[in-house]
């Protein structure tokens, strides 16, 4: 479903998505979460941006599939955890996300 996620992301934004990797993890570190984006976004990277390991953005499976009860409420969920993790990789912050909808 986090593969099909990915598919939904318009193809001028998947470009411009760089040293970001996309995983599924169990559990989350913390309660509350159905994904985590770790990393320097895009938009604070400068010229010392070098040889550094990627970004990850997390998609954590139990807290997701334990608040849907439906199959499609499962994968409505995992693209809305998918664009705002992504978005956070662009440097879009939650106050911003919510203000967009989401």
């Amino acid at each position: 479903m986090v593969g099909e996620a990915l598919d939904t992301i318009p193809p001028e934004l998947a470009k411009l998505m760089d040293n970001v990797v996309v995983v599924v993890e169990d559990d989350p570190p913390e309660p509350g979460l159905l994904g985590l984006y770790t990393g320097v976004p895009l938009t604070e990277r400068g010229g010392w941006y070098s040889g550094v390991l990627p970004d990850r953005i997390e998609i954590y499976m139990n807290p997701t599939l334990a608040i849907c009860e439906t199959d499609d409420e499962v994968i409505e969920e995992v693209q809305i955890t998918v664009v705002h993790e992504i978005a956070h990789h662009f440097g879009i912050d939650d106050k911003r996300l919510h203000e967009l909808g989401w």
